[in-house]
């Protein structure tokens, strides 16, 4: 049987805290400081350590959902769940997955980083103003990421892999590297299976 739960909030701890955080009924309504970004080195040569994340503990076995609602209007404004590989403090492993306006369309993708990013995005222009959910599955070496828009079945977005042994955390998160006020509208965080396979 599937067991499945909702994640409080207030049981999160923020990497960095966002302008502002605010419950809106079910809500998570999250404005992020102008500059705030998750990135190390790769093509851009900078690093950016100061992604508004809200973590929680993350077991093998398991599996954490994040739904948010999809308006990103300007380049970079993104949310979805970030994951980190490591202790707090840890900031050279890290995941992010979620939803991204890069280019002048909404984006799906992921950044994996271990020492350094990469990132791999598709255009989803068909998800805006509807809700999207990112799951992220862990097993032993690896994550894998999912995502779907409203109802729709889960798509693989990424596997990726996750040093064994290490304390891993997630939650929800959002960045606004490029201008003020992006607020993100974060439905629900949940907790449940890790996937039983990858096909």
């Amino acid at each position: 049987m599937t067991t499945r739960s909702t994640i409080p909030w207030s049981s999160g701890r923020w990497t960095h805290p966002p302008e502002q955080a605010v419950e809106e009924g079910a809500d998570l309504v999250v404005t992020a400081r102008e500059g705030s970004d998750a990135w190390r080195h790769t093509s851009y040569g900078f690093v950016h350590e100061s992604e508004h994340a809200l973590l929680a503990p993350l077991a093998v076995g398991r599996a954490v959902e994040v739904a948010v609602h999809v308006d990103m209007a300007e380049q970079f404004d993104q949310a979805g769940v970030f994951v980190r590989l490591g202790p707090p403090g840890t900031v050279d492993a890290w995941v992010k997955a979620g939803l991204e306006q890069a280019d002048g369309v909404v984006q799906l993708g992921a950044v994996v980083t271990l020492g350094r990013s990469d990132w791999s995005v598709a255009p989803v222009p068909g998800w805006r103003g509807r809700t999207a959910t990112v799951r992220v599955s862990r097993a032993a070496e690896s994550l894998t990421v999912r995502a779907r828009v409203d109802d729709e079945p889960f798509a693989l977005v990424r596997v990726c892999p996750a040093p064994e042994g290490v304390e891993v955390a997630a939650g929800p998160f959002t960045c606004a590297p490029s201008r003020p006020g992006w607020t993100a509208r974060f439905r629900s965080w949940t907790e449940t299976e890790a996937d039983a396979a990858l096909h």
